[in-house]
């Protein structure tokens, strides 16, 4: 499923690489990352489509495929997870055999700016800490977009940055210093946690990144604060 046009741009790959060599501790680092909350907000995102009847699922940026493997819950008929990274993917695989959920929850390296699915395919489409490393963002929602089915949800979690003191600044601290320098410890890999907190103070948080889904088609766009801030869930239909 591999696309050679973009899947070997130096900043697709560079990403790629990164997330190859933290695959091994992604999920403890993870879980310092989010102050141990990350499969709460996790099983939130889940939560908000148990009424949408979801048969087909597709999870992008899937990572080692938490939330694949927890839309077994919402009982479809089908999940795929995506991701650029064959490392992650591997672990993800792993997670899934442990919970014999290998029939069920099929994953696979494909890119987010070209997935490898038809039009209106999906009932819904997730993505969890993935859509701030989109090289082209915009081109990921579009694609994101396109596959889902007519008047189905998409559900985006992603880090923000908290907006209220002291809770910022104390935040803010921890980020930039003091977790780059645990996963630098844990990971073997410094210049992944530098450019983890570097991608979160990027990315378009709240409002901005819901004009962005409004400006790609979706409808119905909206956004939840979690945890005093920390990250948020966006959701939108088509």
């Amino acid at each position: 499923m591999e696309n050679p046009a973009t899947m070997h741009r130096p900043e697709k790959t560079r990403v790629r690489e990164m997330f190859d060599n933290i695959a091994p501790k992604y999920d403890l680092l993870n879980t310092l990352l989010s102050f141990g909350m990350h499969k709460c907000w996790k099983r939130k995102a889940i939560r908000l489509l148990k009424k949408d009847h979801v048969r087909s699922f597709l999870d992008v940026a899937t990572g080692t495929a938490d939330l694949a493997i927890m839309a077994a819950r919402l009982k479809p008929e089908q999940v795929f997870g995506v991701d650029i990274s064959v490392r992650m993917i591997d672990r993800g695989r792993k997670k899934i055999r442990k919970r014999r959920l290998d029939h069920l929850v099929k994953l696979m390296m494909a890119d987010s700016e070209v997935l490898p699915f038809l039009d209106d395919t999906f009932d819904a489409v997730t993505v969890a800490f993935g859509v701030r490393n989109f090289e082209n963002l915009e081109k990921g929602l579009a694609e994101m977009l396109r596959v889902l089915k007519p008047g189905a949800k998409v559900v985006i979690l992603e880090f923000s940055t908290p907006t209220k003191s002291p809770f910022r600044q104390l935040y803010h601290f921890y980020f930039t210093h003091i977790l780059p320098v645990i996963g630098r410890l844990i990971s073997r890999d410094s210049k992944a946690y530098r450019y983890l907190p570097d991608s979160v103070g990027r990315f378009p948080a709240g409002e901005e990144f819901v004009n962005i889904l409004k400006n790609v088609g979706y409808v119905n766009t909206e956004f939840r604060s979690l945890s005093f801030g920390i990250a948020c869930i966006y959701t939108g239909k088509k």
